[in-house]
């Protein structure tokens, strides 16, 4: 199995880091930061507008800029009998 990675944003330094993704669904991304001991689970949730998530983690919000329309693109690519099952 292939282990999906996201890249997500700190607004206030600027970085980018590189993330584990637990769960991946257009209304809800479960990610985790860090390796080990020391990983932290954190929940993304869609922005009011629906053009990020937003998260927060040990007190500093993280973004991914991804749109809903976009992850949900990415879903359906990666897994097209998800997508089937649902239309039935």
């Amino acid at each position: 199995m292939q282990t999906e990675k996201i890249t997500v944003r700190q607004p206030e330094s600027g970085k980018t880091l590189e993330v584990v993704v637990l769960s991946k669904r257009a209304d809800h991304i479960e990610v985790v930061i860090g390796e080990g001991v020391h990983s932290v689970k954190c929940d993304l949730s869609p922005s009011r507008n629906g053009l990020l998530y937003v998260g927060k983690v040990m007190g500093r919000e993280i973004i991914y800029e991804r749109s809903r329309e976009q992850v949900q693109a990415d879903i359906d690519r990666l897994n097209p009998l998800l997508r089937e099952s649902k239309r039935r």
